[in-house]
């Protein structure tokens, strides 16, 4: 069932401003919970998902690798189906950093 065309997430304002941590043992805004709860339900829901990620306080390795490179090695999506239907959005130059390694979990995952 295709929904929206595009929808947005902003994980500081949609989810959390401290976004922290690989799996909710580890915190209860962690990157499973942001993927299970927020992130796979918009990807099949829509055509396209753009994940704003300004805003928020930094975000750790884990909690970028859990919620998006998770999104390959749980068997979801594969990385080139991820180039297709995933937009990473930061406005703040201090935040290209971490878009470039969502894109670099992601196609980590993708040789696991």
């Amino acid at each position: 069932m295709v929904g929206d065309i595009m929808k947005r997430i902003d994980i500081a304002k949609d989810f959390s401003d401290t976004p922290l941590g690989r799996y909710p043992t580890d915190s209860p805004v962690s990157g499973e919970r942001f993927r299970e709860e927020l992130l796979c339900p918009a990807l099949k829901d829509n055509d396209s998902v753009t994940v704003v990620i300004d805003g928020a306080e930094g975000y750790g390795s884990s909690f970028l690798d859990e919620a998006f490179g998770g999104l390959v090695r749980k068997g979801y999506y594969s990385a080139d189906q991820l180039e297709q239907l995933l937009k990473i959005e930061c406005n703040d130059p201090e935040y290209v950093i971490y878009k470039s390694l969502i894109w670099k979990y992601i196609k980590e995952a993708r040789k696991k």
